[in-house]
Order: C-alpha cells, then sequence, then structure tokens
C-alpha cells in the first residue's frame, strides 16, 4: 500500500502505469459528485495535484508550492502598481526569478562544463537532480506574468486559483503550456460534461496509451536504444531506419502524453489547447512548428520572437530573430550543445525558407507538396538524430553508418526478417499519424455513439494491449527531463 502514497524514483507515477489510472479514478469518483462546488474542487485538485507531483518528482513539489506564492504576489504587485518604472522592475524581477530558477537547476552543470573546458579548470560539478518539467510550469508562470504587464489579462482571483492553474496536474510536467486568459475563466463554470465530450476525452486517452505505451516505449526498448547507443554496431539499413525510429518514437511519445492530458483534463470540465497536428504531414519547416509541440512553438513566438522585435525591424532583423529564438528554443530542451545545433538547424531552416519565398512562388499542388513533405521529414529526422544522440561523437557515427547505405535487395530482406515485430510496430506509427484527420474524426464520433458496453469492451481491449505490451523497464515521457 505504500507504493500507493509513496515517492519512488525508481517507479515515478506515469499517465501510462497502471497505479495513476487506479489514483485517477478514486479521484474522479469524488471530484464528479462535487465538482460543482467551486471552492472545494479548487482545493481539491490542488492537492491532488501536489501529491501527483510529488509521486512524479518527489520532494520537488515543495518547488512547486513556492514557486506558485512568489509569482501570484509579484504578479499581483505588478497589476496594481501604476508607475512605468516600477512595473518594469517588477516584471525583469519575475522574468529573472523565474529564468534564474530555471537555470540553477538545468543549467549550473553545463556552464560548469564549459568554463573548465574553455579554461582548462577543474570546477566540480554540482549534485542537481533537474526537477520534472520545472521547464513547463515555470514557462506557464512567465507567460501569466508578462500578459499581467500587458494588461491583457486581470490577475487571477487570489493564491488559490493562481495555484490551481499553474499547478494543473494533467498538464503539469510536459505541457501543454496554457495561458491564463483561456484557462482562468473555466475555472469558475459548473462542470457539465456532454456526451460527445466524454466520448472526445476518452478517446483521447485511449489514443495516448497506444501512442505512448504499444508504439513508442516498444520501438525505443527494441530498437532505438540499442542502435543509437552503439552504431557502429549495427549496419547502414539499422542506423537508417533507428533515425526513423525515433521520428516516430518521439512523436508518438510526447503526443501521446498530450492526447492523454487533454483527455484526463477534459473529463474534469477543462479544456486544454491542441499541441500536435499530424506535424510530419508538414510541407516547409515553418508549417511544422505550426503543427509540432503548438503551445511551445506559439510560446516562443509571443514571448521571444516578438519581444526580440519578431517582423518588425527589417528584412534581416527578422532573419535574425527566427535563428535567435530557435536556437534558444534549442537550449530550451536540454543543456547540451548538440541542442543547441538542434535548435540552430531548425532556425537556419526557418529563415532560408522564408528569404526562398520573397522570390520563388512554388506552385500548390499534389506533386509538390508530396515533394514538400518527402523533404520536410528528412530534413526534421535528420534534426532528431543531434536531439537524440548522447554525445556529437555518437551522433557523427550514426550518419556516417547511414551514408555507407547500400540498395543490395538480400541486405534489406535480412534486416527486414529479423526486425519483424520492431518494423511492423514502427509502420503502425506512421500509419496512425498519416491517417486523414476526417478518418480519426469519424473513428472518434463511431466510438462515441457507441452503447457503454461497447465502450467498456473497446477500453478494456486497449488495457490489455498496454498490458501484454508492457515493458518490466520503466520508461518515462520524453518531454519529463525538459
Amino acid at each position: 500500500m505504500n507504493d500507493w502514497f509513496l515517492y519512488n524514483p525508481n517507479s515515478p507515477l506515469l499517465f501510462s502505469n497502471s497505479l495513476f489510472m487506479g489514483l485517477f479514478l478514486a479521484f474522479y469518483l469524488v471530484y464528479i459528485c462535487t465538482c460543482n462546488f467551486n471552492r472545494f474542487r479548487t482545493v481539491y485538485v490542488l492537492l491532488f495535484s501536489f501529491f501527483f507531483y510529488y509521486k512524479a518528482g518527489g520532494m520537488y513539489f515543495i518547488l512547486l508550492i513556492v514557486s506558485a506564492i512568489l509569482n501570484y504576489f509579484l504578479s499581483k504587485s505588478l497589476y496594481m502598481e501604476k508607475k512605468p518604472e516600477k512595473r518594469k522592475v517588477l516584471i525583469t524581477l519575475l522574468v529573472a526569478m523565474n529564468l534564474g530558477i530555471l537555470a540553477y537547476y538545468k543549467y549550473t552543470n553545463f556552464i560548469i562544463g564549459n568554463i573548465n573546458a574553455v579554461f582548462n579548470g577543474d570546477i566540480p560539478l554540482q549534485n542537481i537532480i533537474l526537477p520534472i518539467g520545472i521547464s513547463f510550469f515555470l514557462f506557464q508562470a512567465i507567460s501569466y506574468a508578462i500578459d499581467v504587464y500587458r494588461k491583457e489579462i486581470e490577475p487571477a482571483s487570489n493564491l488559490l486559483d493562481f495555484s490551481f492553474y499553474l499547478c494543473f496536474f494533467p498538464q503539469l510536467v510536459a505541457g501543454p503550456i496554457v495561458r491564463a486568459k483561456e484557462f482562468l475563466p473555466q475555472m469558475y463554470k459548473k462542470l457539465n460534461l456532454t456526451k460527445e465530450e466524454m466520448g472526445k476525452a476518452l478517446f483521447l486517452i485511449m489514443i495516448g496509451l497506444i501512442k505512448k505505451s504499444v508504439i513508442s516505449d516498444y520501438i525505443s526498448l527494441n530498437f532505438v536504444d540499442r542502435v543509437f547507443g552503439a552504431p557502429t554496431s549495427y549496419t547502414a539499413i539499422e542506423n537508417l531506419l533507428a533515425a526513423y525510429g525515433y521520428a516516430i518514437q518521439i512523436y508518438c511519445d510526447f503526443s501521446g502524453y498530450s492526447d492523454m492530458a487533454i483527455g484526463l483534463a477534459l473529463l474534469m470540465g477543462f479544456k486544454l489547447p491542441v499541441n500536435f497536428l499530424s506535424p510530419y504531414k508538414s510541407k516547409s519547416v515553418t508549417e511544422f512548428w505550426r503543427r509540432w509541440h503548438i503551445s511551445l512553438s506559439s510560446w516562443l513566438r509571443d514571448y521571444l520572437y516578438i519581444s526580440l522585435g519578431g517582423n518588425r525591424k527589417g528584412k534581416v532583423r527578422t532573419y535574425v530573430n527566427l535563428f535567435l529564438t530557435m536556437l534558444i528554443g534549442g537550449l530550451w530542451h536540454g543543456a547540451a550543445w548538440r541542442f543547441v545545433v538542434w535548435g540552430g538547424l531548425h532556425g537556419l531552416a526557418l529563415a532560408i525558407e522564408r528569404i526562398l519565398k520573397q522570390y520563388i512562388k512554388i506552385p500548390q499542388n499534389i506533386f509538390t507538396r508530396i515533394i514538400g513533405v518527402i523533404l520536410t521529414f528528412h530534413f526534421v529526422t535528420f534534426a532528431w538524430i543531434f536531439f537524440r544522440a548522447q554525445d556529437f561523437s555518437t551522433a557523427m557515427e550514426l550518419m556516417r553508418m547511414v551514408s555507407q547505405l547500400d540498395f543490395k535487395l538480400e541486405h534489406w530482406l535480412s534486416v527486414i526478417t529479423g526486425y519483424k515485430n520492431v518494423l511492423i510496430v514502427l509502420l503502425s506509427g506512421f500509419i496512425m499519424h498519416f491517417l486523414p484527420s476526417r478518418f480519426v474524426q469519424w473513428l472518434q464520433k463511431f466510438f462515441t455513439d457507441m452503447p457503454i458496453v461497447a465502450k467498456a469492451l473497446v477500453i478494456g481491449l486497449v488495457l490489455w494491449l498496454v498490458y501484454a505490451t508492457a515493458s518490466s523497464e520503466i520508461q518515462p515521457f520524453i518531454y519529463f527531463q525538459f
């Protein structure tokens, strides 16, 4: 029974494990009986959110509480302050405080390592453990403060309401990053869940479980991790397939989490923004970032790109701002130069596309779209190699192995035969991703219109599938580390 209530670093609480399902069911039974009492609901959900964060990340839930208190009172002071000079001081303090917390936990050892490398120093690395999902709730706090500073929103009515917004457990540790102006008004509405919303919520949770537990985890454990761990021990074909495998792994992992988060929130009567729109269907890198991790890309646009000047200071400055935004976005993903390279590649691609768009008019037809999708997917997959590899040498080894690719049929047949199950799962992931959106909507409606008994059978089948394919090894969501 202690496993239910005490934090276990070797088994953190995940949406995809049976412990969370049991805890959420118990939580939800009380929630639906009392959720129309707004104050009780706020306290109840907030306490469960702290418990969830404790079970997922240990005692760092105290940091979450402190962050909520500081951001609430400083943002309230910012809103009440009338003098422009003092308002600038307060917003600077708020942003610096949140970025300072993030920098300490995420970049201290990165900075020390680089100082040691440049100056041949021997400063010892610090024993700092990154709090789970710290970037997400701090970015959410920053967006709240900036919106208050810009007078786009009024502050939350009280500390409890702000804490509810900042700590809401479905999106607490891996997004979507929610704007206060979209979320706060929903807190004061009574729960009125329609049949369609209930069906959509359950459908999203099931799809998310399949993406994460059946596809992403299986590909990761049985193929991708092994090849990226030692590229030279595998053939060129295996290295190429590992790159493709990681592309679908990270998509299924992160979009699967987002689907579950949106579904769980919807069950509770809250609508979170869509975070993924079949990103590998994009015909350009620009379109890719309108479809991938939408809440982060829009955050970077509204609070970083625009703050740098956006496109208001001439063409050259626009290209520089695009590049810098993605470079910083890359560093946000991880304290390592390979993440900076990954962000820089995307920033460079965005700038080049903006330049070429002025001089080259590409005809819009099915042929050019297919070519665009293929080129964009392979650029994104190439950049993912730096994102996934443990260091630059591993990334270069993998690319060198892929460059030795041959097209001898017997070699391909040998790999296909040896990795039959992995390739079936990988192909299933791509098929899921490229399904027409209308077909997915039809599936959702079909599930929603099913009788309750049929729904229960489908949900039971999905849970059995997750259980049957589950590994004994814990596979945390990839974006928990950010």
